[in-house]
């Protein structure tokens, strides 16, 4: 049996690459601040050698583990996708890894796997909203972690949220509906009683509706599953009401996707039957027939921005307190202009 060869070390990536074990180290751990011609001799040498960093070692010499961890609601909204992208790029360009863990909307089981992750590890930690059980914020002060809440500016005093106001976009996006002469208008979103951001979305509609003396019947005011089949469920328990509302915004893209197609499936025209509306502005509402109107969020910039607020808090240094970032209105076809009724 042929003897198992050492390991490739650190050492051997320096000589093979022509560079000071400095360098060699500089080029793995802070890759942005070395010179590209370096960087590429110390790539090709790791490349060739099957070099691989002792994880182990190099948390107990520095006492960090170089890991960011991402907990998220759920990894089935593609609106997720694109702020975790730009998160794991802007984090892998200053030496850092990213673990994701998802608790699927299960909100009893958000504790369990927060424990998890931190059992991994991980210099700090990334969490979607504002809204967190009190034993999730004790054990994160317990443990002395940094750590950034991104999606949502509301609700929170904590200075570190990188994402929108629900509630203004949702606000600005109700005053739209009403200015194309809406008045009968339903709410479908999530669970309110746990999510600020579902709160944020309907409480935004209903703020934009009472500045023009307007309510919504409780009939209007329905709870879905933030998923396809969710919108397909409200959308059919909407309409089978004999008193019919004239727009339906939906907290997610997703439900109004699902919208879409059910009421396309039964025989309907949108937006001459009913308008519908979304919030995320994820890129398959763009190609639906019609396009989905909605609220457009600044996923690629919280990703990017709430990496670099992280590191700033692992590294020592105190960012200032983070502002809401940026909606946008997308008016697309599936909402359409009426004669407002008294």
């Amino acid at each position: 049996m042929q003897k198992n060869k050492r390991r490739p070390t650190l050492a051997d990536v320096a000589r093979l690459a022509g560079v000071s074990l400095g360098s060699a180290s500089r080029a793995l751990s802070v890759p942005d601040q070395v010179k590209p011609s370096t960087l590429d001799k110390v790539q090709q040498a790791i490349i060739q050698l099957g070099y691989i960093r002792d994880g182990t070692a190099r948390a107990l010499a520095s006492r960090r583990t170089h890991t960011i961890g991402a907990i998220y609601p759920t990894l089935n909204n593609p609106i997720f996708a694109h702020s975790t992208h730009s998160l794991q790029q802007t984090l892998w360009g200053h030496g850092y890894q990213l673990l994701i863990a998802s608790h699927e909307y299960h909100l009893d089981d958000e504790l369990a796997v927060t424990q998890a992750t931190l059992e991994r590890g991980i210099d700090g930690l990334i969490m979607v909203g504002t809204d967190h059980s009190e034993a999730i914020f004790s054990l994160l002060e317990r443990w002395k972690l940094p750590h950034v809440l991104t999606w949502s500016t509301d609700d929170s005093s904590y200075p570190h949220c990188v994402g929108i106001s629900n509630f203004q976009a949702a606000f600005d996006l109700g005053q739209k509906v009403l200015e194309y002469g809406h008045r009968r208008i339903a709410i479908c979103g999530g669970d309110i009683a746990r999510n600020e951001r579902a709160r944020g979305r309907r409480n935004g509609v209903l703020a934009a509706m009472a500045e023009q003396g307007l309510t919504v019947p409780d009939k209007w005011l329905i709870e879905a599953a933030f998923s396809y089949q969710g919108g397909r469920d409200g959308f059919r328990h909407l309409w089978s009401l004999e008193d019919k509302p004239t727009a339906i915004v939906f907290g997610t893209d997703l439900q109004a996707i699902g919208a879409l197609y059910e009421a396309r499936k039964m025989g309907l025209s949108i937006p001459r039957d009913v308008s519908i509306l979304g919030f995320d502005g994820i890129e398959e509402g763009k190609l639906m027939q019609p396009s989905l109107a909605t609220v457009g969020l600044p996923a690629h910039e919280i990703g990017r921005l709430a990496a670099k607020r992280i590191i700033d808090l692992i590294e020592g240094r105190e960012p200032p307190p983070a502002t809401p970032l940026p909606h946008t209105l997308l008016l697309r076809d599936s909402l359409g202009r009426i004669d407002p009724q008294p």
